[in-house]
């Protein structure tokens, strides 16, 4: 499958936001995803995540945030973290970012047990990881056709259409 441009994703759609598409609006990488999640936020698209990549962004931000603010040094960062509980508890901008993602008009989907069951078939046929299984099995059993992601993995997942932000260099697409 080849992938979209996000601004290509018709008004009215439902689509699932991928990780990606939340971490390069937090972090201002990516004016195509602060673009599209304003979409989300006027109803323009009807929009959904799981809590799977809620907890995945949160993570993410997490360390981002402990390397900016200087309490770690970068490479190694989830392990200086793990043995610093001290600095963890010093983090609060990603846990403020993560809770904005319900008010931009996104839902957020509950991780059930038909999800997670179907999320073996995603690996197994499409080689994907956990997480990213999890997201496609979400989109599948749910019937959303569309993923907002710069996650080029998901473009071997043949039910999904892929929609990417125009505005990263191929280096920072994951």
């Amino acid at each position: 499958m080849t992938s979209s441009l996000l601004e290509k994703l018709p008004s009215g759609e439902r689509v699932l936001v991928d990780s990606t598409v939340f971490i390069y609006h937090f972090v201002g990488q990516s004016e195509s995803c602060t673009r599209f999640l304003s979409r989300c936020e006027s109803g323009d698209v009807k929009a959904y995540t799981s809590v799977v990549v809620a907890a995945e962004v949160a993570h993410r931000l997490m360390m981002i945030e402990a390397v900016a603010a200087g309490l770690v040094r970068p490479g190694g960062v989830l392990r200086r973290l793990r043995e610093k509980p001290d600095v963890v508890r010093k983090l609060r901008l990603y846990q403020e970012q993560v809770e904005r993602i319900p008010l931009m008009g996104v839902e957020v989907l509950p991780l059930d047990v038909r999800t997670w069951l179907e999320s073996e078939r995603f690996r197994s046929r499409f080689g994907l990881l956990m997480n990213d299984s999890l997201v496609a099995a979400t989109a599948d059993c749910r019937g959303i056709a569309c993923l907002a992601s710069a996650d080029r993995d998901f473009d071997r997942v043949k039910p999904l259409r892929r929609y990417r932000p125009g505005d990263l260099a191929a280096s920072l697409e994951a």
